[in-house]
């Protein structure tokens, strides 16, 4: 009984894998399991996230990121600089280890300061903007989002053609959550404590060395089966508790939607229809179908379908902000905020859908006025 509790629990509280792993399983009605589904999985990408991920845990379980983060914020003193640091810090953070791995570290320290300096009032939309820029500081560089990762695994992007493709929208939303935090918030004075934390100089130089290592995997500078025997089993020996800590229903999903994807390219009438949509605007396509089943699997899924890449890259990034399911990052940061503040959910998402709604509008037309022009 106790292990059917826990299977239970596991996917109640992943909903994008146990989404991902029923929609697998429907197509196999359609497509029964043969040699095919062996080619599904792209198994680089799977190897590159899941070393990011392990190297991420371990740096910070000795508070890394934590220290530089508290660094950059006691400089700051007052709500409106602040903010714009813990911003700030998510957005470079979400270039480096992710977004939604940003948003688990830097979260956190967001409430930290905002509670302690009694500011809670700033809390939610402190949350949303941090939400925001982890979303879209990731989409320039290949390992920012996981769904970069994949297109730029599955179409082999050149790297400076990669950066090129996401550098307007990606100066755009700065400018835009820059403006949001300077209209938004006021200059009020902070008082904030200051704690030292020393980091264990052994530990943090092999897993910067490590971390290294699974970034120049992720540029193609090493073979990814290298970093899959080095990364684990250093980690293991020194500290196993952050191999326990990868977000292993986020590596879940991906398999369970390469099996949909896969499955949904071998279904001529699904071909045909998503080839058609996609020839009228992959950039728009792409956008609204982050807003239904989220910006992961939707990469996933059109890649089958075309090889405009670089509109499809803009419109899986894009298309994260928008609704609360757009990005698995949005339903950690709502997570997050609940827990904190259980009775104010309602706000929350009021809130979120304003922002993140505004944002898509003005970076979807901006991107997509140049293309009809």
């Amino acid at each position: 009984m106790n292990l059917i509790s826990a299977v239970y629990s596991f996917f109640k509280n992943n909903i994008v894998m146990t989404i991902a792993f029923f929609a697998a399983c429907i197509t196999t009605f359609f497509i029964p399991v043969d040699k095919e589904y062996i080619g599904y999985f792209d198994f680089k990408t799977l190897t590159c996230l899941f070393c990011v991920l392990a190297v991420v845990c371990a740096l910070k379980n000795i508070s890394f990121f934590y220290v530089i983060a508290k660094k950059l914020v006691r400089y700051f003193r007052n709500a409106r600089l602040c903010v714009l640091a813990l911003v700030y810090i998510t957005f470079l953070g979400s270039m480096l280890i992710a977004n939604d791995m940003a948003l688990l570290t830097f979260l956190p320290l967001g409430y930290f300061v905002l509670t302690s300096t009694g500011k809670e009032k700033y809390m939610a939309f402190t949350f949303i903007m941090q939400n925001i820029a982890a979303n879209l500081g990731g989409m320039l560089t290949p390992f920012g989002n996981p769904q970069n990762l994949y297109l730029y695994t599955k179409f082999n992007i050149p790297n400076l053609e990669f950066m090129s493709i996401m550098f307007a929208p990606f100066l755009i939303s700065i400018l835009l959550i820059t403006l949001c935090c300077i209209f938004f918030l006021k200059p009020d004075v902070l008082e904030i404590e200051d704690e030292e934390i020393h980091l264990p100089k052994g530990k943090t130089v092999l897993y910067l060395l490590l971390f290294i290592l699974a970034i120049a995997i992720v540029f193609r500078g090493i073979p990814y089966w290298i970093g899959l025997i080095i990364i684990p089993t250093a980690i293991f020996f020194v500290d196993r508790h952050a191999l326990h800590m990868v977000d292993y229903p986020l590596l879940l999903t991906f398999v369970f939607f390469f099996i949909f994807a896969g499955n949904m390219a071998r279904i001529d009438v699904v071909r045909s229809f998503f080839s058609y949509l996609l020839d009228k605007s992959t950039l728009l396509f792409s956008v609204a179908s982050c807003q239904v089943i989220s910006n992961v699997p939707s990469a996933i899924l059109l890649s089958q379908f075309t090889g405009n890449y670089a509109d499809l890259l803009i419109g899986v990034n894009i298309g994260g902000v928008g609704t609360l399911i757009a990005s698995l990052a949005s339903l950690i940061t709502f997570r997050e905020y609940t827990k904190h503040n259980p009775k104010r959910s309602g706000y929350y998402i009021k809130t979120f859908s304003a922002f993140n709604f505004t944002l898509l509008f003005i970076l979807s037309g901006l991107m997509f006025l140049p293309k009809i022009m």
